[in-house]
């Protein structure tokens, strides 16, 4: 069970990861604005990827400790943490030279989501856990 879990995490940081690349790219044509050094790869690649491995963790806590309940609990945790993580982005100070930084929460808000929909929708493939 755990390898599948761990598989699906694996899985889900790449298309949440792939997911923030693409958007990132879109908000730069849209915006002409680059915060690709605050945004950058290893940022995003970092975020996804330990967000799916903590989600990953939780999820497998909680098949082994709630068996009956745990799925719901998981997924109700998981939005949850999600929700709160809205507030890194907005609360993140930018340096002084990025031109119009009123515009980072427009893209990295959305980023954020990125990897609980990549978990939620990949998790069909995985049985659901």
């Amino acid at each position: 069970m755990f390898r599948k879990i761990f598989l699906h995490a694996l899985a889900a940081s790449a298309l949440a990861i792939a997911a923030a690349l693409v958007y990132r790219r879109i908000y730069f044509f849209a915006t002409e604005i680059d915060f690709s050094r605050v945004a950058s790869f290893k940022n995003l690649f970092s975020f996804c990827l330990i967000f799916c491995m903590v989600a990953a963790g939780i999820n497998y806590l909680c098949f082994k400790f709630l068996k009956n309940r745990a799925e719901i609990i998981y997924n109700l945790i998981l939005s949850a943490v999600s929700f709160a993580l809205v507030m890194l982005p907005i609360s993140i100070s930018l340096p002084l030279d990025i031109k119009s930084p009123e515009l980072f929460p427009g893209l990295a808000v959305p980023i954020v989501f990125f990897p609980a929909l990549s978990w939620y929708t990949l998790m069909p493939l995985f049985g659901g856990e």
